[in-house]
């Protein structure tokens, strides 16, 4: 006599919770294999964001020379002197070496244009621009100030960002994964259910405090300052995490 198998479906119930913008374009398909559905009980999919935040401790800004003359030659040659006491003071401030970086070096023709002639080459624009990261934020404006004053024309940024970000996602992580149970024993409640465990928990995506611009202020600091000073204000950055959270209730 042969026996008689039944086979039960578990009902899904999915809630996702609503993202903040800045950590929804962070996000990441999640690459994981799907997990395994319990036989008996009712499966819960739960997404959750959890947050904390940070003080900014890591600027990044592009300084840059721009120069032009008559040849290309003179306008590189023009460029590469005042670029090398840029650079000069940069070190002097101390900004070790590994913090700046070429970012780019460009040399084009600048043309004049009249109707119905063709164009005429008139001289030579020459850019170098460098990448800095200043690790104290609060001397990064007079470090500007001073690289200004060297010849430096061309700046762009700041760009915001925490440096050691690990503790601070590991700190948004444990937040998800409460704000996933809260919201689970909440759906469990309605439903007339009780939460037995988590059956998988996976990383949907994560936000890190990424570069945000500022912005830039420049403020008189002593009435026998000669100039005003540039002020870089690092406010403070907001660190996300997502979780997908699956939850058996019965």
């Amino acid at each position: 006599m042969m026996r008689a198998m039944a086979l039960t479906t578990p009902l899904v119930l999915t809630a996702a919770a609503v993202l903040l913008p800045g950590v929804a374009s962070a996000q990441t398909a999640p690459s994981s294999v799907e997990p395994m559905v319990p036989a008996s009980g009712t499966v819960l999919d739960v997404t959750a964001e959890g947050r904390t935040t940070r003080v900014p401790d890591l600027a990044t800004i592009r300084a840059g020379v721009v120069t032009q003359s008559a040849t290309a030659a003179a306008a590189l040659s023009d460029n590469a002197a005042r670029m090398s006491k840029v650079l000069a003071a940069l070190r002097g401030a101390g900004v070790a070496p590994r913090d700046i970086a070429t970012s780019n070096v460009n040399l084009s023709p600048q043309y004049r244009y009249a109707e119905n002639q063709p164009p005429v080459v008139t001289g030579y624009q020459a850019t170098n621009s460098v990448s800095i990261r200043f690790r104290d934020i609060a001397k990064s404006g007079r470090i500007l100030d001073a690289l200004v004053a060297q010849g430096a024309n061309q700046i762009d940024g700041p760009n915001l960002s925490i440096d050691d970000p690990d503790a601070a996602l590991d700190e948004a992580r444990g937040d998800a994964v409460k704000r996933a149970q809260a919201r689970a024993a909440l759906y469990a409640r309605a439903a007339g259910l009780s939460v037995v465990r988590i059956v998988s928990i996976t990383e949907a995506g994560q936000d890190a405090g990424g570069p945000e611009r500022p912005p830039v202020v420049f403020s008189a600091r002593a009435m026998a300052a000669p100039a005003p000073q540039t002020d870089i204000v690092p406010g403070e950055k907001q660190v996300g995490v997502t979780l997908s959270v699956r939850f058996l209730l019965r």
